[in-house]
């Protein structure tokens, strides 16, 4: 695969887009605003409604955005995955420049987790709804499991940092990572 905006110099390409990055740190704040603020309701409502428009901006630039944004460029396959987590464990994996298979699943995982604390949340406001414990009960477990994800998530960002000598974080915000020792360019 080739890079055109790769820098012979440095050897560092961009990977993340702005569209990319935007995204990932404006939904770390939406998600966290929300989470903390509870009340006023309109305020959490609104917000609640930013992440779905944010999620709604992903799941189309997944289909149009640049190469690693893609999902069609990420996304693995059940023995890809699998192959990937034993790689793991025996501390072989290969690094990514985009998004590694553990890290891919994770993304659907918190975009369907996010989807569906939207929709309860929505489901919550309608009058054929209102009052409905389990809808509430429900909105409530998927936030904790989205708690659990974000654990998760953290944990392997750090773990992947670590593992390969390179900070995700910072690539993350300046959208860069160095090209070396990566599987296929991937």
């Amino acid at each position: 695969m080739r890079y055109s905006n790769t820098s012979q110099s440095s050897g560092r390409v961009r990977i993340w887009d702005l569209g990319v990055r935007l995204f990932h740190w404006s939904l770390v704040a939406m998600v966290a605003l929300a989470y903390t603020l509870d009340e006023p309701r309109q305020l959490h409502r609104s917000l609640g409604y930013a992440v779905i428009g944010l999620i709604t901006f992903r799941l189309l630039w997944g289909v149009i955005g640049t190469y690693h944004a893609r999902f069609r460029a990420f996304i693995p396959s059940p023995m890809r995955l699998l192959r990937y987590l034993g790689d793991m464990i025996h501390g072989r994996e290969a690094r990514y420049l985009g998004h590694n298979p553990a890290g891919a699943v994770m993304i659907l995982a918190l975009l369907t987790t996010l989807g569906a604390i939207g929709v309860t949340g929505y489901m919550m406001g309608m009058d054929a709804y209102f009052g409905q414990d389990w809808v509430e009960h429900t909105h409530k477990s998927l936030v904790t499991l989205l708690i659990v994800l974000v654990a998760f998530h953290i944990a392997g960002v750090i773990f992947s940092s670590w593992r390969h000598r390179e900070n995700l974080v910072v690539s993350m915000i300046t959208g860069e990572k160095d090209v070396h020792d990566t599987e296929s360019g991937l």
